[in-house]
């Protein structure tokens, strides 16, 4: 790869990842919330079901620990409650309060109208490449940098 595509294209995702985390921080705050712990709860409701602090863990990249720590607050501010597993009353789950989330949709709606605005500058074809480039990005990211 030619190093000017390179810097270009490091430019772009630094500054992708900037403006996610500070809309994700500002997200946060209007919740009551940090960053950390609003992404967490992301996890928690993007997964099917409620799901154990070692599974919000593996996601995050956080260590366990950290991760009672986040579930505690969750708890605490309303957005998550622990529950028994009904197959194995020995496991803690962790299920999101839905109700409590839904006055903040306003805020996400801004973030997909965004992006329905960006993509419809683009045909199915280009959309395929793009969709292409971001699964392997995110993929590529987790395997080399989360997960390590």
């Amino acid at each position: 790869m030619r190093p000017e595509v390179l810097e270009r294209f490091t430019w772009y995702m630094r500054e992708q990842s900037a403006q996610t985390v500070m809309f994700h921080t500002k997200v946060a705050g209007q919740m009551g919330l940090s960053a950390t712990d609003e992404k967490c709860l992301d996890l928690a409701m993007r997964a099917e079901g409620p799901v154990t602090a070692g599974r919000i863990a593996e996601l995050s990249g956080l260590s366990t620990g950290a991760v009672t720590g986040v579930i505690d607050r969750l708890e605490r501010a309303g957005y998550v409650r622990r529950v028994r597993d009904p197959h194995d009353r020995r496991k803690v789950l962790v299920e999101v309060a839905v109700g409590d989330l839904e006055k903040f949709g306003q805020i996400f709606e801004v973030a997909r109208q965004s992006m329905i605005e960006v993509l419809g500058h683009f045909d199915d074809d280009e959309l395929e490449v793009i969709e292409r480039y971001l699964k392997l990005q995110i993929a590529t990211f987790r395997k080399r940098v989360i997960d390590t």
